[in-house]
């Protein structure tokens, strides 16, 4: 387990994640080649509250192009985004922006619990992670990997994990050599290796990820 810890727990700036990626090249030799190839993962960012974690949802199981351009047309058809404007808003116009049946469902019962204080996102920011995924979960439609994903990149939590991601565990398994994709337990065992910095960890694996499969389809050895 690493030793040295960010000093407020947070992923504020790009320098936070230089500093986590300084000691995960000294403390774990995974680490050193998934950065030896991938270079500086970027920070990855974004506000905190209700817009934050809709576009957590909206972008689930999809292509970054395909999430950036339906999150595109709800933000224009619905600005500014708020919980009020989405209970406000006929499905009709959520379907036109590109949403899912599921998805719709999703982002209507987040908007209510928002809506009437069931959901309060400055606790969440204040709370352990444990209480947050309690939170977000008890919403119908929000599941692990999306409470995972907001508490990463909208609290910014230091040592936040997402082991049911896909993307991580098999980037994980490919840099540790190993000829089967982790499961979520056991890429979740492997991340101990890598507290307190597991948020920088898992950028590192997401920014390794494209160049594994772009080699991979070259055929070449990465």
């Amino acid at each position: 387990m690493l030793r040295k810890k960010t000093t407020s727990g947070f992923i504020e700036s790009v320098q936070d994640v230089e500093a986590g990626v300084k000691v995960l090249r000294r403390a774990c030799p995974l680490m050193r080649r998934a950065h030896d190839v991938a270079g500086d993962p970027p920070l990855r960012r974004r506000p905190a509250g209700f817009e934050g974690l809709a576009r957590v949802i909206v972008g689930q199981q999809l292509s970054i192009a395909s999430a950036a351009a339906i999150w595109g047309r709800l933000a224009e058809r619905l600005a500014p985004l708020t919980a009020d404007a989405v209970l406000a808003t006929p499905e009709e116009v959520l379907r036109s922006a590109g949403l899912s049946a599921a998805k719709i469902r999703t982002l209507l019962a987040l908007s209510q619990a928002a809506a009437t204080g069931a959901l309060d996102f400055a606790d969440l920011s204040l709370t352990d992670e444990a209480a947050v995924h309690q939170a977000l979960c008890a919403v119908k439609g929000i599941g692990p990997w999306t409470a995972d994903i907001y508490i990463m990149f909208c609290i910014g939590r230091a040592d936040a994990f997402a082991p049911g991601d896909l993307a991580l565990q098999v980037a994980a398994s490919h840099v540790a050599g190993l000829d089967t994709r982790l499961s979520a337990a056991e890429l979740l065992a492997m991340a101990e290796r890598w507290r307190p910095w597991r948020g920088v960890a898992a950028r590192l694996l997401w920014a390794y990820y494209p160049h594994m499969k772009r080699t991979a389809s070259q055929g070449e050895p990465i």
